[in-house]
């Protein structure tokens, strides 16, 4: 067991922004990366809307802010959060390593995790044909014809990323018009690879058990209900995310989704001590100069707690 100052859970733009600025503060502050190092831009290719960046690759740019980290002195484990305790004080962090950890003041930054369709079909073929992840799985379907599912920007540029590999790729939309971002909704319009299905849910993915592969979908139409049979080679859902709350759900206040409270004008939770930012809060922006922004904040607020405990 040891004992930090403060502790970071998470390691996209949000934790990584809390930890150079923990260390500019010199709280000395240990990061925690998680299962997934970088977070979800490490499935992300082009980035267009960092500041300062006119395109920078995901993983690229996730890079950069671990070595602008890691320069300021911060100290990055590699490791998995398996427990948090917030009822002692100081607050236990129990890693998959067997580690224990306390700290004085804890950032929650583990953000938000792809949502799925919850069909028994989407779970036998994942991974085989079935994917949450374009950047990830795009390159084994050139030249095939591939469904993405979703209304949102995730979905549409999911879509126009398959573009560079698949013959065909039809996004399916439960409505009648899409949540995105007009600059990309105009691209998706004019790409003459993508076509788009208004106003269906998937209902059945089917396929193949040897070799496991998707052949086709099942689709109904949410206005008069009838069903039809697309026929694909892959289907990626693109549909939303899930607070990465588990470890604090039943710990700190949560609001509909899973996503953590904080207080007005602050990354404060409802147990003092304890901050979350990024997606883990923001269900509206989502985005990662938002997340690293938020992130900011966290370790400002840690670092004003820290100096007031230390007066009390």
């Amino acid at each position: 067991m040891r004992h930090v100052k403060l502790l970071i859970i998470g390691s996209g733009p949000t934790g990584y922004t809390a930890a150079i600025y923990g260390a500019r503060a010199m709280l000395q502050p240990v990061l925690v990366q998680g299962i997934q190092p970088g977070g979800q831009l490490t499935i992300t290719t082009d980035v267009e809307n960092w500041p300062g960046d006119k395109n920078v690759q995901g993983p690229e740019l996730m890079q950069r802010m671990e070595d602008h980290a890691r320069d300021t002195g911060v100290e990055i484990l590699f490791d998995h959060v398996r427990e948090v305790k917030l009822t002692s004080r100081p607050f236990e962090i129990h890693l998959d390593s067997d580690d224990v950890i306390t700290c004085d003041a804890l950032i929650l930054a583990t953000g938000a995790q792809a949502r799925w369709l919850g069909l028994a079909s989407e779970e036998t073929f994942k991974g085989h044909g079935v994917s949450a992840c374009a950047t990830c799985d795009g390159f084994f379907y050139r030249e095939k014809d591939v469904v993405v599912i979703g209304g949102g920007n995730t979905a549409v540029e999911e879509a126009l990323f398959l573009t560079n590999f698949a013959k065909t790729v039809r996004l399916i939309h439960r409505r009648d018009e899409l949540r995105a971002e007009k600059v990309l909704q105009e691209r998706l319009f004019n790409h003459n690879k993508i076509s788009v299905l208004w106003n269906h849910i998937v209902t059945q993915i089917n396929g193949q058990e040897n070799p496991k592969l998707v052949t086709a979908i099942e689709v109904q139409d949410t206005l008069d209900g009838t069903c039809s049979t697309i026929n694909c080679d892959g289907v990626f859902v693109a549909i939303g995310h899930t607070p990465a709350s588990e470890l604090v759900i039943d710990q700190v206040e949560t609001r509909l989704g899973g996503y953590v409270v904080t207080q007005p004008g602050s990354t404060q939770t409802s147990v003092a001590g304890v901050f979350a930012a990024g997606d883990l809060v923001d269900s509206v922006y989502r985005q990662a100069v938002t997340s690293a922004g938020m992130g900011c904040m966290a370790a400002l607020d840690a670092e004003k707690y820290l100096a007031e405990s230390l007066r009390h």
